[in-house]
């Protein structure tokens, strides 16, 4: 076994501990988690399963399979990032629809006490 395989075993062995602690301590929702324990699992099972990864480099006519290893990890990040971002923009849009019925709440608030005084 290969130095870099090992690091990677460790590295994805880390990364779902680490996941399901966050979880555990209330720290993140499992309807997030999901992307980053299947990524971890991927990760893990390529590490350790040395020869699918080889054979999926082959089939990819990737040189060195270790960097195929990363190239996956990347690609999981970058959609694990594009999925928060969506949320980030839904959660945005809802704020600020909030903020724009607070305002008008507010404001006809205002005008009925304006309105009592009289």
């Amino acid at each position: 076994m290969q130095s870099i395989q090992i690091l990677a075993i460790i590295f994805s062995i880390g990364v779902f501990v680490g996941i399901v602690d966050l979880i555990r301590r209330g720290m993140l929702k499992e309807q997030y988690a999901i992307l980053w324990l299947i990524s971890a699992v991927i990760l893990l099972v390529l590490s350790v399963w040395r020869g699918l990864l080889d054979k999926i480099a082959r089939v990819l006519e990737v040189v060195y399979p270790p960097a195929l290893l990363f190239l996956v990890a990347f690609v999981f990040l970058l959609l694990i990032v594009l999925h928060f971002s969506v949320i980030i923009s839904d959660i945005s849009e809802k704020n600020k629809k909030i903020s724009q019925e607070i305002a008008m709440l507010k404001t006809r608030l205002e005008e009925m006490r304006k309105g009592g005084k009289r």
